[in-house]
């Protein structure tokens, strides 16, 4: 039977137990398996915390360079390679895409196109021009030029995560792409996704060995000016290490959905999102509702398509340790309590979906009514799906083409505009001790 926690927001521990869930999903939690406790271990030869594997790693990275990348892709992922043999031939891009079922390379070609109209939508601006009185301001925008993509390969291979993070970075006319996977991230899916995008420059090398390669450069890899991307605890806490070395997009934790619904939603279809979610082991899935009988028919539910979902244990441990069943008295406080999750990907289920969503603050992305399940977002709609998680969209937006641009002001005054400000800059320059400053302005009068 399923054991997942619920929640009454009506008790008093309510908001302890939600914080306690909250806490949980954060970077710093440290979700690492077995697995990779054990090769710890072996690697090192002695059970580290995950930001002291992350670093030793990257100390290396940046000291040794591509004998580093050959040690740890050798220890951790037990692949034998020269430096030579870290980049990918573009040749397997195309020999994939013509094996791949035609109907693979048909979605792939839909879900690029919806991507890169939303993301030339949301570049799409008139130049910023300011003028006051002969001074002109001018913003101008600037993509970077190379920026570094981690597709991630854990429990599968994501070639979804390709379009998502790649096509951004091209609409915003970045130069140069260079892609970091683990080798057992190769599989003819993630290829042809490369190859469908004119990729070039792709390495098979994972974990914090590739966030340091891509931050730090080695003898062979040049290095980028922003790197962005979902991955596992060690991924993540690399790139944390790293930013101010480079840009980053975002810390990224367990992937997350929280469903507002009432008695009107339809508990498979709920059952069904929640899942959606929960099968990225560690995922957390979330139903808060003002409906009693809901809560009851969704965990019904959950239990039925669990019967024959094909990774099924994945759910149910994502479902127990990271999932909740939250009953609230009404919709004001589901938002509130979804607010307070501020959860990466957010439906709402209730009979008028659009009368909540304007009260939602805090969300990666929003998906409105029975007819918009998240799946849609991670494959075909057009924003990206790399979003904020672990909170973090409190403060942060999911990745768009804006991303990879900088904003740069251009100031012009002419002599007159000058003279008419000069005696704000002298003051303020003496006032702060820097007569340099203030003479540079002078000097033009003398």
């Amino acid at each position: 039977m399923l054991r997942i926690r619920k929640i009454d927001w009506a008790e008093p521990a309510a908001a302890t137990d939600l914080a306690a869930l909250r806490d949980s999903l954060g970077v710093d939690a440290g979700q690492v398996s077995e697995n990779d406790q054990k090769r710890t271990i072996a690697v090192f030869g002695e059970p580290l915390s995950p930001l002291s594997v992350v670093r030793r790693i990257l100390d290396e990275v940046r000291l040794r360079g591509n004998d580093a990348i050959v040690s740890y892709c050798r220890k951790l992922d037990g692949l034998d390679m020269e430096a030579d043999a870290f980049r990918v031939d573009p040749a397997d891009f195309k020999a994939a895409y013509d094996r791949v079922e035609p109907e693979f390379r048909e979605a792939l070609s839909v879900a690029r196109e919806n991507i890169e109209k939303f993301q030339r939508h949301v570049l799409a601006s008139t130049p910023e021009i300011f003028e006051r009185d002969g001074v002109t301001i001018e913003s101008v925008y600037r993509p970077m030029r190379r920026v570094g993509v981690y597709v991630p390969g854990g429990a599968a291979p994501y070639p979804s995560a390709v379009l998502m993070d790649v096509v951004p970075a091209q609409v915003a006319g970045c130069e140069e792409i260079a892609v970091a996977t683990s080798p057992r991230n190769l599989n003819d899916h993630v290829l042809a996704a490369f190859h469908l995008l004119g990729l070039t420059e792709v390495y098979r090398v994972g974990g914090a060995q590739a966030i340091g390669m891509l931050a730090y450069g080695t003898e062979t890899v040049e290095r980028v000016d922003m790197i962005v991307g979902a991955g596992n605890t060690f991924v993540n806490l690399a790139k944390r290490e790293v930013y101010g070395k480079v840009k980053i997009d975002m810390f990224a934790g367990p992937s997350e959905i929280l469903v507002i619904a009432d008695e009107t939603a339809n508990p498979d279809f709920v059952a069904a999102d929640l899942l959606s979610q929960a099968e990225h082991y560690p995922g957390s899935a979330v139903l808060v509702t003002t409906s009693q009988e809901l809560l009851g028919k969704v965990e019904a539910a959950l239990e039925v398509h669990l019967q024959d979902m094909p990774r099924a244990d994945m759910c149910i441990e994502s479902l127990e340790q990271y999932g909740a069943l939250i009953k609230v008295g009404t919709i004001e406080q589901a938002v509130e309590v979804a607010n307070l999750i501020a959860p990466e990907h957010l439906e709402i289920m209730t009979a008028k979906p659009r009368e909540v969503a304007p009260s939602i603050r805090n969300a990666g992305t929003v998906f409105i009514g029975a007819n918009t399940p998240e799946a849609a977002g991670d494959y075909v709609a057009g924003p990206s799906h790399t979003l904020p998680t672990s909170g973090t969209a409190r403060f942060s937006s999911g990745l768009s083409a804006t991303d990879f641009i900088k904003r740069i002001s251009f100031v012009e005054y002419s002599r007159e505009s000058l003279k008419r400000e000069l005696h704000g800059i002298t003051a303020i320059a003496r006032r702060e001790g820097l007569e340099a400053h203030a003479r540079a302005a002078e000097w033009r009068f003398k």
